[in-house]
């Protein structure tokens, strides 16, 4: 199996080319490095990735991403990490394509990795592995055993390499980390459009359809529920949202989506059911898209069958609404 995966989705830049390290990395170009985990893909991520665009145009090169896969905390911290990410890996990878990027880079982070020097980790990971003419970035960055290799001794480990080391702008570093926080903390609470406002495009869930109970196609609005691939990805407050959709390869369709454990229907269990307005096909088994665009309302228990009806039927009419002021993403 080749080294190199090509994602040729429809973008706005160009093909993004994915490679794993321990298979090795042939890229002509000289290549202007960041290392980070890049969750979300937001607006001071895409900051971050313009600036690479601009070195790499001064040296006639090429950007690229060093992350690492599983995330550290999840092999350091594996019973305690409460880790939530915004992005599955796929969604990651469509996402770093559309911002622009040239080369993905993913290293399989173990705790032989975690014990590496940072001598040893700029030797194993960057001169024998990736080859960078620069790497930028921020100046507070640490790596190695312990976090004991800092941004100074990088700089001179890339003199005795021969390879660039450039500081971001600590404004631009922080406001990686305060968008990231701010937009967890969104989605958290529901507010899902707020959270897209951050990340520059709309909050993007996936998964696969697996059988339900059917109530909601007796009440005329038939769901698909959906079950995350993904453990670790953050999973918006309860309530019912207005959505795009996309079945496999399909097209983008207006959807709403409640998030919880249904208690109309006393369920025990927290659920994602996703109606697709206008859909009557069988979708068991098959991958969803969806793109969150705005919360509708919070969870509610409703006196019956009927007045949950009546509820979804006001919801379709808020759903359409919103949608009709809102373009559908780009396929």
């Amino acid at each position: 199996m080749s080294s190199i995966e090509e994602h040729n989705f429809k973008h706005n830049f160009t093909t993004l080319k994915v490679y794993h390290l321990k298979d090795g990395i042939k890229i002509e170009k000289p290549i202007v490095l960041t290392i980070g985990t890049f969750d979300g893909v937001h607006a001071g991520h895409r900051a971050v990735i313009r600036i690479l665009e601009q070195k790499a145009n001064e040296i006639g090169g090429e950007t690229a991403l060093l992350t690492f896969h599983p995330h550290p905390r999840v092999v350091l911290h594996p019973h305690n990490h409460k880790l939530k990410l915004l992005n599955s890996q796929d969604e990651k990878i469509k996402l770093l394509e559309n911002a622009g990027l040239d080369h993905l880079i993913m290293a399989r982070f173990d705790k032989d990795l975690a014990r590496l020097t940072p001598l040893e980790y700029v030797r194993g990971l960057l001169v024998e592995g990736i080859r960078p003419a620069e790497v930028v970035i921020g100046d507070d960055h640490r790596f190695g055993r312990n976090r004991e290799g800092s941004f100074e001794d990088l700089k001179e480990m890339g003199v005795m390499f021969g390879f660039g080391v450039t500081a971001l702008d600590a404004e631009k570093v922080s406001n990686v980390r305060v968008s990231s926080t701010k937009i967890r903390k969104a989605i958290y609470e529901g507010e899902v459009g707020y959270a897209g406002t951050l990340l520059s495009h709309l909050f993007p869930m996936s998964g696969r359809v697996v059988k339900g109970d059917q109530i909601g196609r007796k009440l005329g609005f038939p769901t698909a529920n959906l079950e995350l691939k993904d453990e670790l990805k953050i999973v918006p407050a309860k309530g019912a949202y207005v959505v795009w959709a996309k079945i496999e390869a399909g097209d983008w369709r207006p959807g709403m989506l409640n998030i919880g454990n249904r208690p109309t229907m006393k369920a025990s269990e927290d659920t994602i059911e996703l109606h697709i307005i206008g859909f009557e096909g069988d979708c068991y088994g098959k991958r969803i898209d969806v793109q969150f665009v705005d919360r509708l309302r919070e969870e509610r228990k409703f006196s019956g069958h009927d007045e949950l009806k009546a509820a979804l039927d006001h919801d379709k009419l808020n759903a359409l609404a919103i949608l009709a002021n809102t373009k559908p993403p780009q396929q």
